[in-house]
């Protein structure tokens, strides 16, 4: 699968505000590395810029020295070191001068950060992808989808997180991957990632496609939040939802193919998967 020409070939005169602001709310004390995993995906996938919210307790000592390109937005946060729910207003404002959001990796399962990512979803009005303890927050709460029915909604979950959403079991989700999400899209107005092998894309139109891509190696944590920033990037680059949602998952699992190569299925570790990313980009173009 080649990506659209446009994307690989920038005008001379270009500035990186033409190639999106990706805004994440990410991270805790204990999952600070999803947010950084996330943020690298989406620079490795063309990202004119990258802020990270964070908890203010880890935004220097843990995401600055780990990402040196990513820019910080320190935010409220609970006793837990995750994100506070009074950091709101700070968020929305912030998310104004941004074009896409990101909530979700790493935000943990407190009542306050949860809070907060419902009010996030539901409450602001930019192109965004849900992924990990976004899409949790959402379980039992589907109704708050219909407010971003104007919005641009790009929902990535594997499939525990998917039984989570409609209250099943993952063997009944795994039994029907493509039918689940092709209905859980046209349901909700989203385009809808069920990751996994033979990762399912759908969206609201009836549009599916099933990714041919990646390899069992990836089968381990942070590749989702890589995953996540990456459909962002592309997002932002002006591809529509599914496109974005088709060409950041298939660059993904071919960024994991080289990966696995060089590192084995066994050693392969999400960070590896980043470091791939501009060959794989390449080698499909």
């Amino acid at each position: 699968m080649r990506l659209p020409t446009r994307l690989l070939h920038r005008k001379i005169q270009a500035h990186k505000s033409e190639f999106g602001h990706i805004f994440i709310v990410a991270g805790s004390l204990r999952f600070s590395g999803a947010a950084v995993l996330c943020a690298g995906g989406a620079m490795r996938s063309g990202a004119g810029l990258v802020t990270l919210g964070v908890p203010e307790g880890i935004a220097r000592p843990i995401i600055k020295i780990k990402s040196e390109e990513v820019m910080l937005f320190p935010l409220p946060q609970t006793a837990e070191t995750t994100l506070s729910f009074s950091g709101y207003k700070k968020i929305k404002d912030f998310s104004k001068g941004a074009d896409i959001m990101v909530v979700g990796p790493g935000l943990s399962a407190n009542p306050s950060t949860q809070r907060l990512a419902r009010k996030i979803i539901s409450g602001i009005d930019k192109p965004m992808v849900i992924d990990a303890d976004g899409l949790n927050a959402l379980a039992g709460h589907l109704d708050l989808l219909a407010k971003r029915r104007d919005s641009v909604s790009v929902l990535t979950p594997h499939p525990g997180e998917m039984a989570r959403l409609l209250g099943t079991t993952i063997k009944k989700v795994q039994a029907n991957r493509r039918g689940i999400a092709a209905k859980f899209a046209r349901d909700h107005h989203v385009t809808l990632v069920l990751k996994g092998y033979g990762t399912v894309i759908a969206d609201y139109n009836g549009n599916l496609h099933i990714n041919e891509s990646g390899n069992p190696g990836m089968a381990t944590g942070g590749t989702g939040d890589v995953l996540a920033g990456m459909v962002a990037a592309f997002l932002g680059l002006g591809l529509g939802a599914f496109e974005a949602a088709k060409y950041a998952a298939y660059a993904h699992g071919a960024a994991g193919d080289l990966a696995a190569k060089e590192k084995t299925q066994l050693s392969l570790i999400a960070s590896d998967i980043i470091e791939k990313i501009p060959s794989a980009i390449k080698k499909n173009n």
